[in-house]
């Protein structure tokens, strides 16, 4: 097994914290590289958020691109980002109430949550399918199933060997090896609803995070690329060559996750120099330190 990536925060000259990531890239159902364990098992977080909306693409093929794109969100509601989350619930339809996210932002609303366009997304297919909508979010809710479902076609798993836990925003996620993350996403574009949900988001990257997030970032750098993070320090990507990645920061540290990825694309021939090294900066915005993959 090859080493993990170790990524330093310095702070000055001095290193201050080290953070272990694992790392894996599939192409044509093998793996062609590894750092660390490609085999580790974590839980996919907002990481499966493109293919929980392959049923969305599928569903409602009339969807404009940013309801689509807005869907595999984890947005920081900003106004356009908003304005999209209410694109596809008026497209639903459903209303903000009808959300079972958390409240966020000042003042909260449920619409601010950073998952709340995938909360729309998954009530739209509630009205697709006529299920009622209450409880979506519970593992034993036609929509969760569905959702299963596709989480386990797409990393080519049996539905009862994927591991499940309740996620920030209250729906199921899903617990799977970065190589079978690195898998899904490297067959996304060729799975049925697919080519529309990366189209939507290689359109408007900026709707998938936004300033300064790494897949957000990655999206812009590397044209034909889809990129979603999750939380605890996960990232998935598809190159357009059929390329799937998968990165986790064992800590779970966010700082590391665009260093790790940066430092692992360089290895197999896609190297994004925006990502290389975050800065760290002081409560006076001035920079005095890196994060950098060693």
């Amino acid at each position: 097994m090859a080493d993990p990536i170790t990524v330093a925060v310095r702070r000055g000259e001095v290193v201050e914290s080290r953070h272990r990531a694992h790392a894996v890239a599939v192409q044509d159902g093998t793996v062609i590289a590894e750092a660390g364990d490609g085999g580790l098992v974590t839980f996919m977080r907002s990481a499966a958020k493109p293919i929980q909306a392959l049923p969305l693409s599928r569903a409602r093929p009339e969807l404009e691109e940013e309801a689509l794109a807005i869907a595999c969100a984890s947005h920081q509601a900003l106004a356009v980002q908003l304005d999209a989350v209410r694109l596809l619930l008026a497209a639903a339809p459903a209303g903000e109430d009808g959300l079972e996210c958390g409240p966020a932002g000042y003042p909260p609303e449920r619409v601010k949550h950073n998952c709340s366009g995938k909360h729309a997304g998954m009530l739209a297919l509630c009205r697709a399918h006529g299920w009622d909508s209450p409880g979506y979010r519970l593992a034993d809710h036609p929509c969760q199933r569905a959702m299963l479902t596709e989480i386990a076609r797409a990393a080519d798993v049996a539905e009862d060997e994927l591991a499940t836990a309740v996620d920030g925003c209250g729906v199921v996620t899903f617990a799977l090896p970065l190589e079978r993350m690195a898998l899904a996403f490297a067959r996304l574009e060729r799975l049925d609803g697919g080519d529309r949900v990366a189209a939507a988001m290689r359109a408007h990257p900026g709707l998938i995070r936004g300033p300064g997030g790494v897949d957000t970032v990655l999206m812009r750098a590397r044209e034909g690329w889809i990129a979603k993070g999750g939380a605890d320090g996960v990232m998935c990507a598809a190159g357009p060559s059929g390329l799937g990645v998968a990165v986790k920061v064992e800590d779970g540290a966010g700082r590391a996750v665009g260093p790790a990825l940066a430092s692992f694309l360089e290895t197999v021939g896609y190297p994004v120099n925006k990502l290389e090294t975050m800065p760290v900066t002081n409560s006076r915005g001035e920079v005095v330190g890196e994060v950098r993959a060693e």
